[in-house]
């Protein structure tokens, strides 16, 4: 019970610790500001590089986890657009909805996979990080940009995704580990720039989460926070069965198939012409609800 505490109260602890240092100490945005784009640019890149560079790639299940974690989500975009156009969702709305119910916060995910995977988990989090981004960026890119009635620039597109910053993040990982891993010193520093990635970035989640936007309506939110916390994870731990990935892969994917929607969705919402409030309020949601649904989805893995 003590080791299942250690590993959920601290992602979970860091999020309610945000949320009060936003209502009572650190009120000013611009201070959450500075602290999302040092981790977003910085920090969290760092995290992935030194995770990944250490690793054999050869011993890791690349095109498997690809495979489990592509048909997911491209089924869980088709299956966001199908309950958007039944429920007679405008395109902002819709945009909502697709977002919480594909994209995550791998920031939970990484300090979930350390506490209760260890090393191997965080090493895997990173390769599930830099497969699922590009995907996930491809996606709602085009479908903010047909919504504005603009035609997308496969081009434009592509420079979005590369120039992500945990993408560069990813593949500074892969090329070091090809070439034998970090030079003295570099490495040690990339950890320790890293490590400080999950307890900042949570702390900003927490703070970007509102109680008001629960009252924003409320049977979508819990609509898409079904599609993401239990649709999701079930659909990716049934396609890692069928493609014969070995248990921790298998968790991995799961997992953070099983995290909340990223708290930068409301951003991104609010920048490229989505529903903002509604973004806000399933944002909330997920990261409520995943206090019970991601201990109950680890559980199910260890059985």
């Amino acid at each position: 019970m003590t080791a299942w505490i250690d590993a959920f109260a601290p992602a979970f602890g860091l999020l309610i610790l945000g949320a009060f240092l936003r209502a009572r100490l650190l009120r000013d945005d611009a201070v959450w500001a500075g602290i999302e784009r040092l981790v977003f640019w910085v920090l969290l890149p760092c995290l992935l590089a030194a995770g990944i560079s250490g690793v054999d790639l050869m011993s890791l299940p690349f095109g498997r986890m690809a495979g489990v974690f592509w048909v997911a989500l491209l089924s869980g975009t088709v299956l966001s657009l199908v309950l958007a156009r039944l429920l007679g969702l405008g395109h902002p709305a819709m945009t909502s909805v697709l977002q919480g119910g594909i994209r995550f916060n791998n920031l939970m995910g990484f300090a979930i996979a350390g506490s209760v995977f260890g090393p191997e988990g965080l090493v895997l989090g990173a390769v599930a990080t830099g497969l699922i981004v590009p995907c996930v960026q491809v996606v709602t890119t085009l479908a903010f940009a047909f919504g504005r009635g603009v035609r997308p620039r496969p081009l434009a597109v592509l420079c979005q995704v590369a120039l992500n910053p945990l993408i560069i993040g990813c593949a500074v990982g892969f090329v070091v580990a090809m070439l034998g891993g970090m030079p003295a010193g570099i490495g040690p520093m990339l950890r320790v720039l890293g490590n400080a990635s999950v307890a900042l970035g949570l702390l900003t989640v927490g703070a970007a989460l509102s109680a008001d936007a629960l009252r924003d309506r409320v049977r979508l939110q819990m609509v898409t926070g079904a599609l993401k916390l239990m649709v999701m994870p079930l659909m990716t731990w049934g396609l890692a069965m069928a493609l014969g990935l070995g248990p921790l892969p298998t968790a991995i994917c799961v997992l953070f198939m099983a995290l909340p929607t990223a708290a930068t969705s409301y951003v991104m919402a609010r920048a490229m012409g989505g529903d903002a409030p509604l973004m806000a309020a399933i944002t909330t949601t997920e990261h409520v609800a995943a206090v019970v649904s991601l201990p109950l989805w680890v559980l199910l893995l260890a059985l």
